[in-house]
Order: C-alpha cells, then sequence, then structure tokens
C-alpha cells in the first residue's frame, strides 16, 4: 500500500493528575494479564502525520461540578482519565488510531502537557513495532480543538490532515474506502455525517443533493437535519493557517465548529454519509463506555474477529512482517489478544 500523506493527533493535554499509565510490555509477565491492559487501565495517546487524531482528557473534579468548557456531567466521576479506560480488550486510544492506519496514515504526534508525555512516550516508543513513526510535543494550555494544528505546525509540514477525537468509535462496512477517499483529499475539508434521533444533543450538517455542506449547528433546538457530526476530520494543507486566524470562543477555546465554517465560507466543505449498518459509538459517557464494551465483544466473540487490533492492521497494510506478528504474539501467547495475533500470522491471505 502506498502511504498517505495525513497527519494524526492526539491531544492528551487535559489529562487527570489521577491518570495511571504503566507499558505492560515492559512489566513482569503474568498468565491473567492482557498484554495491552495494566490494571485494566491502559493508555495510549498519538498524532499521526497528514491526519490528526485528537484525545479528549478530562479533568477529575471529585464533589465538585464539572468545568464550564462541558456541556454535562458525562464522566466528571471518573476517577482517572478517560483514555486510560479499555474499551473491552484494548485501550480505548487504539481505536481512533486504528482508523487512521487504516487511512494508510503512518506519522503520528503525541501531544500532551509536560507532566505526561514521557508516559506516552513510554506507551508507544516510536511507533516502530506497528511500522509507524511516532514523535512526541508538549502543550503547555489546553486552548481547543483546533489548537492541535497550531501546536502541530511543523510537523504537519504544509500537508493535509485528518483529524479524530480520541473517545469516538467507527466500526462498519465500506468504511475503508470512504477513509481513503477522504485522506487523497488536496483542497478543501470533509466531515462525515451519521443519522440520529437525537440531533440535539450534537454537532449538525446541513446538506444539499451533492453533498456540499450548507450549515453547520452545535446542539441547535430545531435541528435543520438528523446528520451529527462525529469526530472525524479531513483537512487540506491550509488548515494550519485558518486555525491561527481563528478567534476564542466564549469559553476561551479555538473551536472545530468554527474552523469547519471557514471552509463552509469558501464552498469548500463537503461531508460524507455514514448509512445504515454503521456504528459510531462516542464514549463520553458512562452508557457510552459500556455500550461500546458490549458493541466490540459482541463483534468479536460472533466473528472470532478482533476490532481494532492495530497489530492486525499493521500487518495487513505490509508495515510489519510475518515474522514480527509472530514475535509480538508470542510476547503475549498466554492472552486471547497474543493467541489472535498468531492466528493471523498462520493465515497466508494479507488482505
Amino acid at each position: 500500500m502506498t502511504p498517505v500523506n495525513a497527519v494524526g493527533l492526539i491531544d492528551t493535554r487535559q489529562c487527570s493528575p489521577l491518570a495511571l499509565a504503566v507499558c505492560l510490555r515492559k512489566a513482569p509477565k503474568r498468565q491473567d494479564r492482557d498484554p495491552l491492559l495494566t490494571f485494566g487501565m491502559p493508555s495510549y495517546l498519538c498524532l499521526a502525520r497528514k491526519g490528526f487524531v485528537f484525545l479528549r482528557f478530562l479533568h477529575i473534579w471529585i464533589g465538585l461540578a464539572p468545568r464550564k468548557s462541558m456541556h454535562s456531567i458525562r464522566l466528571a466521576w471518573l476517577p482517572l482519565s478517560k483514555q486510560l479506560v479499555p474499551i473491552y480488550d484494548k485501550p480505548m486510544i487504539y481505536y481512533p488510531l486504528s482508523v487512521l492506519m487504516l487511512s494508510e496514515i503512518k506519522e503520528v504526534l503525541v501531544i500532551s502537557n509536560p507532566e505526561y508525555i514521557e508516559l506516552y512516550r513510554h506507551l508507544l516508543g516510536n511507533g516502530s513495532s506497528i511500522g509507524m513513526s511516532i514523535e512526541y510535543k508538549v502543550q503547555e494550555q489546553p486552548r481547543g480543538l483546533a489548537d492541535a494544528f497550531i501546536v502541530g505546525e511543523s510537523f504537519i509540514n504544509g500537508e493535509s490532515v485528518c483529524l479524530i477525537l480520541g473517545d469516538n468509535i467507527f466500526y462498519g462496512q465500506d468504511f475503508v474506502p470512504r477513509l481513503k477517499r477522504a485522506s487523497k483529499i488536496t483542497e478543501g475539508a470533509m466531515i462525515f455525517g451519521y443519522y440520529v434521533n437525537n440531533p440535539r444533543d450534537f454537532g449538525v450538517v446541513e446538506f444539499d443533493k451533492d453533498n456540499n455542506v450548507v450549515s453547520l449547528e452545535e446542539k441547535p433546538e430545531k435541528p435543520k437535519s438528523n446528520y451529527a457530526i462525529p469526530g472525524l476530520y479531513y483537512y487540506d494543507s491550509t488548515v494550519v493557517q485558518k486555525a491561527k486566524g481563528l478567534e476564542p470562543s466564549k469559553r476561551g477555546e479555538l473551536e472545530i465548529t468554527d474552523l469547519n465554517r471557514e471552509y463552509l465560507k469558501e464552498g469548500k466543505l463537503r461531508v460524507e454519509l455514514l448509512g445504515r449498518g454503521f456504528a459510531w459509538l462516542d464514549t463520553g459517557t458512562y452508557d457510552g463506555l459500556a455500550d461500546a464494551s458490549d458493541f466490540v465483544r459482541t463483534m468479536q466473540k460472533r466473528t472470532g474477529l478482533y476490532v481494532s487490533c492495530i497489530e492486525e492492521i499493521a500487518y495487513r497494510n505490509r508495515w510489519i512482517s510475518k515474522e514480527q506478528i509472530i514475535s509480538i504474539g508470542k510476547e503475549h501467547e498466554k492472552t486471547e489478544y497474543g493467541r489472535y495475533l498468531l492466528s493471523i500470522a498462520k493465515d497466508i491471505r494479507v488482505e
């Protein structure tokens, strides 16, 4: 596969001070340990080159009201950083990271605050074990989603970018062709639309018959459509300059909706619709976490195929060899995950 020029970002700036992050591959082996879960709470954060993944971390406020920037009490009582939570058998961050990989994005930049950046470096290393390149940068202050492009300006280096939020999970047929089409964007921007029955709880997109965006609304009282905007965006090389020109919102942040409106003003914002049979899960609430884990467990148990297994994706992308995936599998062969990797290596097909 030809590598795609795009950047992916995961910003860990809003981490909990109680965050727990340990790399199991460096820890003593135990038969009952999954290679991806340490104390059941691993954390993986990254920014991919020419495609952005953005992780929104929650500060923990025990017994206090959530920050003004929170629209509701979502995971306000969770005693750890959200992206440390496993979704069934793998860390939450594996899921958005897998989307970048399916987009054929190989270069990743991790953005975090100073006290946590080394934890993420310890967890992911340089990415070579899955055929990727991972770098790290510090974001001193949380300034909103669009600030990710400014922080990663030198890394983006004038190329196209993909931004994905770290608490969004995508799964469905024909997703990869959609990702590959979006990742080839050279002018303008592309967002996604997903039909929901409660559009007032989301950012909403209105579009014409040619899927050109007509309007964007943030949690409207009277939505103009039932299509919510998931946390997955593709932008051309002008995104950094557009982000720099944004004015902070009332909550003092550079908003992704305002960035999208800049493309809308130019008539260069399109939407790709995710149809029936496609799953988009937002894990920003307790119910969302439980639903996502149930979904992944059901899919994996019924099909025998893993959801968002990054080593498998790297192997099928031909980023790593059969010998490498066997080595990773043998390292954890006493776990279901390790045995699954070994079973992949026995399959002569690399689709």
